[in-house]
């Protein structure tokens, strides 16, 4: 698969995943927001395969660990994430997309991947 470039449109640079800093298994993490509200849904990997999928697909797309292979969001469950936007941190090594969810983010079927409070400073 080619790999894509994104440029950015602040700074004009142009990002590839080879400018990515990943973990020992190719992969960089993925924290998924919700566009409109910014509600944090979940959190997930992408090696490169998964990443060019998504942006060349606008749907996202991941790599399982559990499952050793490419997940497309939905596929299965109907709660598919549309990508709406994609930023990289400032070291480079976690991503931020900002997506339209449909139905639940979770597995469990909640809409959020974060819905068990460990700890709330009730001050």
């Amino acid at each position: 698969m080619e790999n894509l470039k994104i440029t950015d449109t602040d700074t004009k640079i142009e990002v590839t995943f080879s400018d990515f800093k990943l973990d020992v298994n190719g992969l960089i993490p993925v924290i998924v927001q919700d566009a409109e509200s910014n509600e944090v849904l979940m959190m997930a990997y992408m090696d490169e395969e998964a990443y060019n999928t998504t942006l060349s697909t606008g749907k996202m797309t991941y790599f399982s660990r559990s499952r050793n292979e490419q997940w497309i969001k939905g596929l299965t469950s109907g709660h598919f994430q549309y990508l709406q936007s994609l930023e990289v941190d400032c070291d480079k090594d976690t991503l931020l997309a900002k997506i339209t969810q449909v139905g639940a983010a979770c597995h469990t079927n909640n809409r959020s991947c974060f819905y068990r409070n460990i700890y709330k400073n009730e001050q």
